[in-house]
């Protein structure tokens, strides 16, 4: 395994057990999530790199647009989440009520 393939796979389990273990905010979850993301477009970038492939050279860039929808729809739900119930904490929401 090369250092630049533990380094990003260990990034992006970081990520995960970030994500797993420290659910206690929302934004904590969305930050975990971003970093999992970027740590998969980093990979994917190199990846195309190495390969010298043209065909694979547009998979990043969409990737990114991805992360960036959905950092978006996650920050718009934590704005709505914190305007009705006036906190971001997860164990607060109840997902039964509408």
């Amino acid at each position: 395994m090369t250092p630049a393939h533990f380094a990003f796979s260990s990034t992006f389990m970081l990520g995960l057990a970030g994500l797993a273990f420290h659910r206690t905010h929302l934004l904590s979850a969305l930050l975990c999530l971003e970093g999992m993301m970027l740590s998969l477009f980093i990979a994917l970038a190199l990846w195309t790199l190495q390969l010298d492939s043209t065909s694979f050279a547009p998979s990043p860039m969409t990737l990114l647009a991805f992360s960036a929808c959905e950092a978006s729809a996650g920050l718009a739900l934590l704005v709505a989440t914190a305007r009705t119930h006036g906190t971001d904490r997860l164990q607060s929401l109840n997902l039964l009520q509408c």
